[in-house]
């Protein structure tokens, strides 16, 4: 195998070790399942609100924040109990120091919530919630994290294949088709709308059939995952952004 080949190889199976890592995660941590789904709950609120970029991005920071802590406090409950499966001090004080790092995070992230919503709620009735509209750039991102989200959370429901070959539902088609919707809602009221959408389209007919094609998923998969995708990506852009 040409040493392209191998490097290439090598690439894509560290990220399915990467994402086995967080697959398992959430099988198995309750908190874990908690923070994901408290990440696409801010994520979806965010969306009631104009926040500006640099609002998003605080967000952003504050969830992958705790996300990564929780991943690395149960990586060291697991390192330690290779070690030792009876009481030690010492793993406790350790396991202890890691959960620590969780709850600062977590308060962290409060901390941050708290400082962009607060002002914008204050104030707001909530039927003027409803009204508000977003960019739909802001939009897109938010409904993309929220499509990864939800494509991960199934994936380790189901528990069949890995992240990035196989299992239900297929990311890359769900990601295809969500991509599609978005670029036919930004582009609405353009000259050129349909053309976009119609080759928004088929880029992501091409991106699911390639999956096929190549073994990693069934129809099945391909299917359920581009419905995921356009429904989640239509839902959040008729709610916020209607044409």
């Amino acid at each position: 195998m040409p040493g392209g080949s191998r490097q290439r190889l090598s690439l894509l199976q560290s990220f399915n070790y990467a994402f086995d890592g967080i697959l398992h995660v959430l099988r198995t941590q309750r908190n874990m399942r908690i923070h994901f789904a408290l990440a696409a709950a801010v994520m979806v609120g965010s969306l009631f609100f104009n926040l500006s970029r640099l609002d998003i991005v605080a967000l952003f920071v504050a969830i992958t924040f705790v996300l990564i802590t929780e991943m690395m406090n149960s990586a060291l409950e697991y390192a330690i109990d290779i070690f030792t499966s009876r009481y030690d001090p010492l793993a406790k004080v350790a396991k202890d120091v890691a959960a620590g790092a969780v709850l600062i995070a977590s308060v962290n992230a409060l901390v941050v919530a708290y400082l962009v919503f607060y002002d914008k709620v204050v104030g707001l009735p909530y039927s003027a919630l409803m009204k508000v509209r977003q960019a739909p750039t802001n939009v897109f991102v938010i409904a993309l994290a929220l499509l990864v989200i939800v494509v991960i959370v199934v994936k380790a429901l189901t528990g069949r294949g890995t992240p990035l070959r196989g299992g239900m539902p297929s990311g890359h088609a769900a990601v295809a088709f969500g991509g599609w919707v978005a670029i036919t809602f930004i582009a609405g009221g353009t000259a050129f709308a349909l053309p976009i959408s119609l080759i928004g389209l088929l880029m992501a007919v091409l991106t699911a059939q390639s999956r096929v094609q190549a073994g990693i998923h069934t129809e099945v998969e391909v299917i359920f995952g581009g419905l995921l995708g356009t429904g989640v990506t239509l839902l959040l852009f008729q709610m916020w952004y209607p044409m």
